[in-house]
Order: C-alpha cells, then sequence, then structure tokens
C-alpha cells in the first residue's frame, strides 16, 4: 500500500485530497485547490481532458483530437500542491479510506472527490456495443468517424444499387442532443463538404435516420423547441422517426419501432449509465445507478467522500441536476470550495446548482437555446452556441484553432479532418470491463 504521492515527508501532516477523475468535474474541482494548504492527487485512466459538448465535431471530421483535448498534467502543471497520476482506479474502501487502482497498488486519501462519470448505456443488450458504438471518449470519436468515412469508401466500390443504398445509410439511435448533432452534422457533410469527391455516386442520395423510443426529440427541452429542432432536422434530409423503439441490431442495419431498416452504419446515442465506482461506495443508488447524495455532495455516512458530476444523483432547490456539463463543473468547484470551508472550520452550505440554460445545435446555422425563460431557435441559438462552446473550452490554444477551423468551414463548407485513422473492423469503441468492486485487506 502506498500513499498518495503528493504526501511526502515535508507535507506529512497536510491533508491528502485525492480526486479520481479528470472529467469537467474533476479537473474543476483540483482548480479549486491549486492554493490550498493540501496535498491533491488526480488519478485518471487518460493524461487528457475532453471537452465532450464537442466530441462528435471530432466524429464528424469537423475538428481534430487535439483541439478538443488538453494535458490534464499541462493545465494543473502551476499547482506545485498536485500531483497526477496515470492509472484506473477500480474500488474504494471507505472503511480503510483507500483507493484501489488496476496494478492493485492502493492510494490513502484524508478526503475523496469521486467524478468518474459514466459511459454508454445498452439496456440490457451489451451485445449491441461492437455493432453501434457510443460517443463518451477521444477513442470513440474516432472509431465512429473511420466508420463514417469508410463507409463512403465502400460506396464509391459498390455496384450493387441496392447495396450502395444499405452502405449509404446511417442509423442514429437516440433523441438527445447527442444524436440530433450527429444527425444532422452526417447530413451536412453529404450534402456539402464531400460533394465532388467521389466519380460513382452523388453523396447528396445519403440517408440520415434518427430513431428514439419516445414521441419527441430533445426531451429535456421544451416542447416547442423539440417541434423546431424536428423541422430544421427534416429541412436538412434527417428522417425523424419516433416512438420507434429499438428491438434488434445486427451488422445489416437495425430494427425500430417493428420495422427493419437496412443499414451500413449504426451510432449509439440513446442512454449513459454511471461508471461502476459508485458501486464500491456503500452508499445508496438511485436506479440508473447513480449515487444518492446529500445536500452537501458527500455520501451518506462518509464526509470525507464528495460525488460530484454524472455519477451523482444531485438535488438542488427541489430539483434535479441535470446531467450536463455544467452541472459537473458547478459541483467540482463546490466540492472543492467544501473542502476549503472545513479547513476553516466551516460547514459548507448545501449544493446550489445554477442553470445558465441548455443548448443544442442542428447544423450549421441552426441551433436551439433555453436561457432562463426565454427560447430561441435558428441562427441567433447558433451563434449563441458557437459563442459559449468556445468561451469553455480549456485552453487558449484550442479555442483559437477551433475558431480558425469554424470559420473556414462555414466559408467553404469543408472540414480539415476526413482522415481515416482506425481501423473499425479491429478497434471497437469500449469501456473499460468492470473490475471486480471488492477489496480486499
Amino acid at each position: 500500500m502506498t500513499s498518495a504521492p503528493g504526501s511526502r515527508e515535508a507535507t506529512a501532516a497536510r491533508p491528502r485530497v485525492v480526486i479520481l477523475g479528470g472529467g469537467f468535474g474533476g479537473l474543476y474541482a483540483a482548480k479549486g485547490l491549486g492554493r490550498a494548504a493540501v496535498d491533491v492527487t488526480l488519478i485518471d485512466r487518460r493524461n487528457h481532458h475532453v471537452f465532450q459538448p464537442l466530441l462528435y465535431q471530432v466524429a464528424t471530421a469537423a475538428l481534430t483530437a487535439p483541439d478538443i483535448a488538453a494535458p490534464i498534467r499541462h493545465e494543473l502543471r502551476r499547482q506545485k500542491n498536485t500531483t497526477v497520476l496515470l492509472a484506473e482506479a477500480v474500488a474504494v474502501d471507505p472503511a480503510r479510506r483507500r483507493v484501489r487502482l488496476a496494478d492493485g497498488d492502493e492510494i490513502a486519501y484524508d478526503t475523496l472527490i469521486v467524478a468518474t462519470g459514466a459511459t454508454h448505456a445498452y439496456f440490457g443488450h451489451d451485445e449491441w456495443e461492437p455493432l453501434a458504438p457510443g460517443l463518451k471518449t477521444i477513442e470513440d470519436a474516432l472509431v465512429l468517424r473511420s466508420r463514417m468515412l469508410l463507409a463512403f469508401e465502400a460506396a464509391e466500390r459498390e455496384h450493387d444499387a441496392e447495396r450502395r443504398g444499405a452502405l449509404l445509410t446511417f442509423v442514429i439511435v437516440g433523441g438527445g442532443p447527442t444524436g440530433v448533432e450527429l444527425a444532422g452534422a452526417i447530413r451536412e457533410i453529404a450534402q456539402r463538404t464531400m460533394t465532388g469527391d467521389f466519380r460513382h455516386f452523388d453523396p447528396r442520395v445519403t440517408r440520415v435516420i434518427l430513431v428514439d423510443a419516445g414521441d419527441r426529440v430533445l426531451p429535456a427541452f421544451p416542447e416547442d423547441l423539440s417541434r423546431r429542432t424536428q423541422q430544421m432536422l427534416e429541412a436538412r434530409g434527417v428522417e425523424v422517426r419516433t416512438n420507434a423503439l429499438v428491438t434488434a441490431i445486427d451488422d445489416k442495419g437495425v430494427v425500430a419501432g417493428g420495422k427493419r431498416i437496412d443499414a451500413g452504419t449504426v451510432f449509439w446515442a440513446a442512454g449513459v449509465k454511471p461508471s461502476p465506482l459508485g458501486r464500491t461506495l456503500g452508499a445508496p443508488l438511485d436506479r440508473a445507478g447513480r449515487v444518492l447524495v446529500e445536500p452537501d455532495l458527500t455520501v451518506p455516512g462518509h464526509p470525507e467522500i464528495f460525488v460530484v458530476g454524472d455519477l451523482a444523483a444531485m438535488r438542488s432547490n427541489d430539483d434535479w441536476v441535470p446531467g450536463v456539463a455544467q452541472g459537473a463543473i458547478q459541483s467540482g468547484r463546490y466540492a472543492a470550495r467544501a473542502v476549503l470551508d472545513r479547513l476553516a472550520g466551516l460547514t459548507p452550505a448545501p449544493f446550489r446548482y445554477k442553470d445558465l440554460g441548455i443548448l443544442a445545435t442542428i447544423g450549421r446555422t441552426a441551433a436551439v437555446a433555453v436561457v432562463g425563460r426565454r427560447h430561441f431557435a435558428g441562427f441567433f441559438a447558433w451563434v449563441l452556441w458557437l459563442t459559449i462552446h468556445i468561451l469553455w473550452l480549456i485552453g487558449f490554444r484550442n479555442r483559437l484553432v477551433v475558431l480558425v477551423d469554424w470559420a473556414w468551414a462555414y466559408l467553404t463548407f469543408h472540414g480539415n479532418a476526413r482522415v481515416i485513422l482506425t481501423n473499425p473492423e479491429t478497434v471497437v469503441a469500449t469501456p473499460a470491463p468492470e473490475r471486480e468492486p471488492a477489496l480486499r485487506g
């Protein structure tokens, strides 16, 4: 067993704060503790933070992976009290205040902030994952991009019209923001970006079908914006099928709403499940598997453990906090402030979520937004979406590069990332396997 690397002899008396996860919640918690009299250790199984709201743009060849990612060590390089470890946490022993790593090592903590997020949920059909990959990581995005581009390449070589039609049919399962954004982007690529690139077919005949089991797309948005979103999608040539529960997926297509759809490519955007690490905390879980936290985001019976972001079932102002980036950012910042309050001998006030609005983009000059009680759709919402995403990107370099790429794409209709980097036959977008949560000794 080892102690947290930040707790060296010179700082042996300083509290040890361990943060699991380098996403929005974990990174903002670490930044909030940068000047605190504590030793911080941030653990993540990847060396980079990803701006997840723009992952779909990597998947659809509008941006490159480094444009929306930043090395965690670089982001925290000025924090002398912070150590970053590339490792995978697989379990927590609250009684002993230890975190078990995949290699068998253990890290001790005085305060633990768990921000390990969520992954894809296939609702009991995990066998669909290789056939319909989801989008949560850079690796996922590269696999989706390769499958999309290779579908067009295969269509160029296909002489049978029926088979070519299937190759040029994309099914997106799930009508939330990710599904809507993927559907709109793929249709735009086929309609605008790839025109003239192929000799044996016209990319504009590509079919993009968005299916959802619910009665409308963007169910988290007001109904008027859901209707407007469907209208904008359909105006761009996307086929929207609601009340269409997916009951089967194979290598030739899907069955949705009782109807067979022959499709060469299927992408999954229908749901998420919390990180399995939450089950090792000994805390009550909701039906989705999220940790039911106290008003101060701690685990019942363990005030030294905070759970933030998508892994936490958080309430604020008598309502559930949505699983969006702002929820993770605000809860991560809150956990850091709560640690500082305790160091000062204060009792942290309950967590309060500030709703800054929700946005989703459909494509070029088209988006929807809710800001307070006001609803926006169309060009203004799109400009608002662009502005907010630029501002919240990590790092000046990323903001500048993305701004230039978007400006170029707006003027020319051409993205700069249509490069096939992975072979989807051998690289499958799957999360790390769930490990045995029990700790020994």
